[in-house]
């Protein structure tokens, strides 16, 4: 058993200050058309690749995208806290040590196993409601350019990961609050190091520095001509983000939703110089974390049960594993059956022709449920096994290079297509507990840096936590050419779609219903996550791998369109061989950010995707 150990928080702290960084449906409205980008954007920066020997543990395990926060979670597990006790901990670890991909300022969704049913929480943000349609597009009814969107404060959603989570705490929590928040707030006023990524990330990122909050934090001028990221090794402390914490430490969500940290989000989302956005205080005040039923559905020996609507993860993952499982082709195999390599090029094909089908159904049916129907009435229609493998039958020998969406039965089609729009950032987390009990958190602030929006909270000391930018995973054009409204278009509360994908798989009784819990799961990565959870459980579960490698497997792709191959992880063979198949074929860095927990004969074993600096912890 490889075992992590464990150390008290103020000994890791201290340590943290001397380490070097770490290792390892119809109201009329503007109509415009958005063209679909021609090459892919990075969901996050790369910043190498670090092979990661996988964990093995007896009792429980935290997996989780940076060490410190995993350790969080360790501790509270050791002081008989829950699985979702030790999630609260990890994620306002992240918030202070991986701010470009999480945080306070963000959303989140996440299912929880108590050993007897699977809940799935939502903490997506919302529109506010005075949002429109025409969030997105200027005077002439075009839409703004991406870059210009993300980057304001009409971007910034009304955040709901704080209130999920406390939510959820009250529901499954064991220790106090307050003391799940110990561990940010002790990091966050001794300092952390800056790791090899946070610097790489940094160095590549410019519109973080025309907000002066931010650059004060993230920025040394050190007698340059222009800011210069902290080096790796750097400890960086976080005063006012440990004020915040504090003051959630104490009065919970209402602290971060109403008061002075609420004023000073509004102040800087209304007061943004280029482009201010319409959040209200009646918005973060009224904000609603939602409760809703997990979609369960079986595949081969296994139940998978993931988030519904506003989240497309689960029904995409589904739809893809179905298409390339589908009866007519019963032996076909996403890795090399010989080597478990991914040359497999029979197996590339027919995955990236299933993904095509999958991503053309989500970008044309799913949206936020309490604003947009499902297709015949319930979401799992787009998972009926007649409707799949009619599907699965349009994929032949060459490549169909952009499919079209299809029609359940008995769908009424009023929808347009959601033309393709970058997604961006991310973390995942995975915990079980020594009762068995597990949590798949996923949680966002969109794009790397999110809005580029920091808020101090008021307290006027320096740091704080960045605002997101998840408004623009709505569609910016609302309608198309016809007129007909895009289900994913900005409305005032709505909450945008989303790829996050948190999945729980158990066992499938021979009676077809759930049995022990086999898996927790979930990445990083924009709509990259779908094809990262669907590619773990295809590579593990079907085909024998353990998770640890499962995840490093190199990415092969499509949101339907090129194909998309991680960049220097395949052969000029594997890639002529796709092409003649009619395949166009883009290598590019696909930077995913995996983590999962399995089930085995003497416990669990984790794994971390080697392209980020996740670990996994536990005994």
């Amino acid at each position: 058993m490889t075992r992590a150990p464990i150390k008290s928080f103020t000994t890791l702290c201290r340590t943290a200050l001397i380490a070097s960084a770490l290792a390892a449906c119809t109201s009329l409205a503007p109509r415009a058309t958005l063209d679909a980008p021609s090459t892919p954007a990075l969901p996050e920066g790369a910043s190498g690749v670090t092979a990661k020997p996988g964990w093995a543990f007896t009792r429980y395990a935290v997996a989780a995208a940076h060490p410190l926060a995993a350790r969080a979670g360790v501790e509270m597990l050791e002081a008989g806290g829950t699985a979702m006790d030790a999630a609260v901990a990890v994620q306002m670890v992240l918030a202070l040590v991986e701010p470009q991909s999480s945080g306070i300022g963000g959303g989140a969704f996440m299912l929880h196993w108590d050993g007897a049913q699977v809940q799935a929480w939502d903490g997506r943000e919302t529109a506010p409601a005075a949002a429109g349609e025409d969030l997105f597009l200027r005077s002439d009814g075009k839409p703004m350019a991406l870059r210009e969107a993300i980057a304001s404060g009409r971007a910034v959603g009304v955040p709901g990961a704080v209130r999920m989570l406390e939510d959820a705490h009250r529901a499954h929590g064991r220790l106090p609050w307050s003391r799940l928040l110990q561990p940010a707030i002790t990091l966050a006023e001794q300092g952390f190091a800056v790791s090899p990524r946070l610097h790489a990330m940094l160095s590549a990122e410019r519109d973080l520095q025309s907000d002066a909050q931010a650059a004060r934090y993230f920025y040394t001028a050190d007698g340059a001509a222009h800011p210069v990221p902290h080096a790796v090794g750097h400890v960086l402390r976080n005063p006012a983000l440990a004020a915040v914490l504090r003051a959630i430490a104490a009065n919970g969500s209402a602290a971060l939703h109403d008061g002075p940290i609420a004023q000073d989000i509004l102040r800087r989302v209304l007061a943004h110089a280029a482009s201010a956005g319409t959040v209200s205080a009646a918005d973060l005040a009224n904000y609603r974390a939602v409760q809703r039923t997990p979609i369960c559905t079986n595949w081969s020996k296994w139940r998978v049960c993931g988030m519904p609507p506003p989240s497309s993860g689960h029904i995409a993952v589904m739809q893809i594993l179905a298409i390339f499982d589908d009866a007519a082709n019963p032996r076909t195999t996403l890795l090399d059956p010989l080597t478990h390599e991914m040359t497999h090029v029979d197996g590339l094909h027919r995955y990236t022709e299933a993904s095509r089908l999958a991503f053309a159904d989500r970008d044309l049916y799913v949206a936020d449920p309490d604003f947009t129907a499902p297709p015949a009435a319930r979401w799992t229609s787009l998972l009926d096994a007649t409707y799949l493998h009619e599907r699965a039958a349009l994929i032949g020998a060459h490549s169909m290079q952009t499919a079209a969406p299809g029609r359940p039965p008995q769908a009424v089609a009023t929808y347009a297509p959601q033309l393709q729009q970058h997604e961006h950032g991310t973390s995942h987390v995975s915990i079980v507990d020594a009762q068995g009990h597990a949590v798949a958190l996923t949680t966002s602030i969109e794009a790397a840096w999110g809005s580029r929006l920091m808020s101090d909270g008021g307290t006027g000391l320096a740091g704080g936590f960045l605002l997101n930018n998840e408004l623009t995973d709505f569609s910016f054009a609302p309608r198309d050419a016809q007129g007909r409204p895009v289900a994913n278009r900005v409305q005032g509360g709505k909450r945008p779609r989303s790829s996050m994908s948190p999945t729980l798989v158990f066992e499938r009784l021979p009676d077809g219903t759930q049995g022990r819990l086999v898996m927790t799961l979930g990445s990083a990565g924009g709509p990259l996550i779908i094809h990262a959870v669907a590619k773990t459980l295809l590579a593990s579960l079907r085909e024998g791998l353990d998770v640890q490698s499962a995840l490093a497997l190199p990415q092969a792709v499509s949101f339907n369109g090129p194909t998309l191959l991680e960049r220097g992880r395949f052969d000029n063979a594997t890639i002529a061989a796709l092409q003649a198949r009619g395949h166009s074929v883009v290598q590019f860095d696909l930077t995913a950010g995996t983590q999962a927990i399995a089930r085995t004969p003497t416990g669990w074993f984790g794994g971390a995707d080697p392209r980020r600096e996740g670990v996994v912890m536990g005994r």
